[in-house]
């Protein structure tokens, strides 16, 4: 029985679904995060996790493949350059989802959509703000 296979219709015509997922695979593999809708962010994780594999194969046919869904190089050669190396011993589910609770707005469930081992964002030790703000709290001890 082929009950429920299929992708999500998402409430929008093939072409501008289709353009909305690769918008957002693009964006995903660029920043390496995205916050989106739910049903949008396990439609996108499919498309991402298809583009990262192709480019752990590589090859000419494959970095064409590819460029049907990311139609920006900088981004392509990001995916078969850096995401190629960092998932080469990796069997599959280079993406995780983290649900963040309901918007405010019209109670849409949202989710963070990451690709897994991304770096951690480093925060600097010496930030100016901090001295600044310790100076300020030693001039009033005065």
């Amino acid at each position: 029985m082929r009950h429920k296979v299929g992708q999500r219709k998402l409430h929008r015509t093939t072409s501008h679904r289709l353009a909305m997922l690769h918008n957002m695979v693009t964006s995903l593999l660029e920043h390496e995060a995205i916050r989106t809708t739910l049903p949008k962010a396990k439609e996108a994780r499919a498309l991402a996790e298809r583009i990262i594999t192709l480019g752990k194969r590589g090859g000419l046919s494959n970095v064409r493949l590819a460029e049907r869904t990311v139609r920006n190089r900088v981004i392509l050669k990001k995916v078969f350059g850096e995401y190629k190396e960092r998932y080469a011993s990796r069997p599959g589910g280079y993406t995780r989802i983290v649900r963040l609770g309901f918007r405010r707005g019209d109670g849409a469930e949202m989710a963070l959509l990451e690709l897994v081992d991304r770096p951690a964002k480093s925060t600097p030790v010496d930030a100016p703000e901090t001295e600044a703000q310790g100076e300020a709290s030693e001039n009033k001890a005065e």
